[in-house]
């Protein structure tokens, strides 16, 4: 099965999933059994499950053949090259193959002058104004073939100007910016490039990411920190007639093999294999060739060699076009296309279904909880007005002041709920203090005040090694009060199912941990790209700033955004079982008292009460019915076994 094909399957298991859950919000809707918190919970999930993307990027030298590959693995069904693809340089700038339904057909291009301000590519996102915008004719290929070009265009700017933008001015042979007969230096013209286009695999939620070369990766700080670590797959592209260069290895080591290790989906793909096919060897010769230069490939990215695809995107691409069987099976495109998605569709899977099992589980869970409190109130109020048949009326007494009092022991109760209430108020308040935004940017401006006034090397080393300091000592304070929190609730959960019969289970747990080792990637890239001793001696401190709070400040930020988003998710998850159970209870007391006073008053009417009662118990229950019936639909649906059968249909 082909990629497009896995995809699609992908899709399909998305939209089921998302499709429930939808019926699940107003199934709760419909039998009253949702609040605004829950409804917000599931609307935030389908709209993750919407809007989820599936990110792949291609990086590599020059001239490696990226664009090709792309063109052959996702688009050869669009019957032409989609990416324009000739021989030398072809991307100028990272560029973004995606769809969004809110825009026509465009081509976006950021200006290479934004690189002189401190923001990054994903800030200048939120400002469209900013961009140049060219209109996409999808009907004529020509037109399309013509708007994508401008991702290759170039301009001249003076040496200076080209500095301050990033790039590092040599006179080498090898250097890529050098300044020419004119004392100008060639640059991209674009600093980003967005393509939106109504490809099928697109609008199914691919984002392709093509990256330009050495240089330019180096040079942009929304690649080397966002943009890479973040995508599903990463395919590194060599050239078989070339292997792996001095610039490939720096590529592979500094941007893709960062720690010494691979992480899932990060795959190397040796094309123009066709370069090997010599009328005059025989097959067998030629695939021992190929497979040689794959094993020195292996070997010098310290690899398996199976990790190594040797292929070629050019033949794959012109088989695929025409059809022709016997070409894709010696292009061995579908050997590399197979792996991708049995990297790439897994992995991302996974990722899905962690997530929703965490926030639909959790739903539910609350759900099953009110439902099974409000059927063993009922049963409680049954088995008390059953006991009241041919009773008099002193028994009848009795029994009101039973309820009464324990009503009013509850009420009590209530007293510790709202003092839990004060306590959990305060340490989500102190968790905020260390946590929030506000104490993070008074740091961010004390970092940069410091290393803007730095006088020597080792104040600037200072500054920033203890910006990340600081950082990470306010996440442990914020893990502290998260265990205090936890280990709060924890024992209020104990006590009132103790005290009143209360099913509140454990309650939700929750960490940072992921947001430290965040913290640990970007000061290991700080500490390997900045704040090196070649460095802070050869560049200039406010080169050294800029790129300190544009490359790696703002990826602090952005986390400490997301742990905020997590943590006040999670600390509305474990209040609002107490809340849901506490509510459910008082409202379960006041009826089975209200139901014993009108028997008190008129006891003719305990029969139809007693009727009552047993018609909303079998409503009870086949509201129970129904959401078993729909958790195990969504169970099943996040089962490996699931992925399987929709691949298989």
């Amino acid at each position: 099965m082909s990629l497009a094909n896995q995809f699609a399957a992908y899709t399909a298991w998305r939209t089921l999933l998302s499709n429930d859950i939808g019926e699940f919000q107003a199934w709760l809707g419909d039998n009253e059994l949702s609040d605004g918190q829950t409804d917000l919970r599931l609307s935030q999930l389908q709209e993750r499950l919407r809007e989820d993307r599936l990110n792949v990027a291609f990086v590599a030298e020059f001239s490696r053949g990226k664009s090709e590959l792309i063109n052959a693995i996702f688009f050869a069904d669009y019957g032409n090259r989609m990416l324009p693809s000739s021989a030398g340089r072809t991307t100028m700038c990272p560029t973004e193959l995606l769809f969004d339904g809110n825009k026509l057909p465009c081509v976006e291009l950021l200006p290479i002058q934004t690189r002189a301000s401190n923001a990054g590519v994903g800030e200048y996102k939120r400002f469209p104004e900013e961009w140049t915008v060219l209109p996409l004719d999808i009907e004529s290929p020509e037109a399309m073939q013509e708007a994508l070009r401008h991702v290759s265009e170039t301009t001249r700017v003076t040496p200076e100007e080209a500095g301050r933008l990033g790039f590092e001015v040599g006179g080498g042979e090898i250097d890529l910016y050098r300044v020419g007969d004119d004392g100008l230096v060639e640059v991209p013209r674009w600093r980003h490039a967005l393509i939106n286009f109504p490809h099928p695999l697109l609008k199914q939620g691919l984002v392709i990411l093509d990256t330009p070369g050495l240089n330019a990766i180096g040079a942009e700080p929304e690649l080397t920190l966002s943009l890479l670590p973040n995508a599903h797959a990463v395919l590194f592209i060599l050239a078989a007639d070339t292997g792996v260069t001095q610039s490939d290895l720096t590529i592979w080591k500094e941007h893709i093999c960062t720690g010494g290790s691979t992480r899932r989906g990060r795959m190397v793909v040796l094309n123009k294999i066709d370069g090997q096919w010599d009328e005059l060897k025989s097959p067998a010769e030629i695939d021992a060739e190929i497979a040689r230069q794959a094993q020195s490939c292996a070997d010098i990215l310290d690899l398996s060699v199976a990790q190594v695809f040797p292929v070629s995107a050019q033949k794959g691409l012109v088989a695929k076009v025409n059809g022709d069987a016997g070409l894709l099976a010696r292009s061995r495109l579908p050997a590399l296309e197979n792996a991708l998605s049995g990297e790439l569709i897994p992995a991302k899977r996974d990722i899905v279904c962690e997530s929703t099992e965490s926030e639909f589980g959790d739903v539910s869970k609350r759900v099953r909880g009110l439902l099974d409190s409000r059927l063993r109130g009922l049963h409680e109020q049954l088995s008390e007005l059953t006991e009241l048949r041919g009773k008099n009326k002193g028994v009848v007494e009795y029994m009101m002041g039973k309820v009464r009092a324990e009503k009013e022991e509850f009420e009590a109760g209530l007293q510790r709920y709202y003092a839990v209430r004060s306590v959990f108020s305060t340490l989500t308040n102190n968790l905020f203090g260390h946590l929030g935004l506000d104490g993070l940017r008074q740091l961010t401006g004390q970092t940069r005040e410091a290393m803007l006034e730095a006088s020597f090397s080792k104040t600037l080393s200072d500054a920033m090694g203890g910006f990340f300091a600081k950082a990470r000592e306010s996440l442990a304070k914020s893990n502290h009060e998260v265990g205090e929190i936890l280990a709060m609730m924890e024992a209020v959960y104990k006590r009132f199912a103790v005290e009143h019969g209360l099913k509140l289970g454990a309650p939700t747990a929750f960490s940072l941990l992921r947001y430290e080792k965040e913290l640990d990637r970007l000061q290991a890239w700080c500490d390997t790209h900045l704040n090196t001793v070649v460095t802070l001696l050869t560049h200039d401190k406010r080169n050294i700033t800029q790129k300190f709070f544009e490359e790696v400040a703002i990826q602090v930020r952005r986390a400490f955004e997301r742990a905020n988003k997590d943590a006040e998710v999670w600390l509305r998850a474990i209040m609002a079982p107490m809340e849901t159970q506490v509510r459910e209870h008082q409202i379960q007391l006041k009826r089975r008292l209200e139901s014993i006073k009108r028997i008190h008053q008129a006891t003719d009417t305990l029969e139809d009460r007693i009727v009552e009662l047993e018609s909303v118990e079998q409503s009870l229950q086949r509201q129970l019915a129904e959401l078993h019936g729909i958790v195990a639909r969504v169970e099943q649906l996040l089962s490996p076994a699931q992925m399987a059968e929709l691949r298989a249909a």
